[in-house]
């Protein structure tokens, strides 16, 4: 069993472990940037079955990160997870502080 460390190593290990269909979701978003469920199953050839049960998969090991696409709030837009941001993950709380000191 391969065991989930911290930093690129970890993160190689995880994907390893993951369905080939994960495995095309995931180097697509690493080429292609941040792309929603219809462009992945476009640019992958994939069913869209397929590509929603992969970026399910993807984002629960903490690979890939979603945020709701601006101009249309029933689609989600799809990205490599930043993981040089791991260990702060904290900044939201001054970012939130920053935005009440501006009043």
């Amino acid at each position: 069993m391969t065991q989930k460390s911290s930093g690129s190593e970890g993160q190689r290990a995880s994907i390893e472990d993951l369905s080939p269909s994960a495995k095309l979701v995931y180097k697509t978003l690493q080429y292609e940037g941040e792309l929603t469920q219809k462009q992945l199953v476009e640019k992958t050839a994939l069913v869209q079955r397929t590509v929603r049960s992969a970026v399910h998969r993807l984002e629960a090991a903490d690979e890939i990160t979603s945020r709701t696409k601006l101009g249309d709030a029933r689609q989600s837009v799809y990205s490599i997870a930043d993981t040089s941001q791991e260990t702060t993950t904290d900044q939201p709380e001054y970012v939130r502080t920053d935005a009440h000191s501006s009043r």
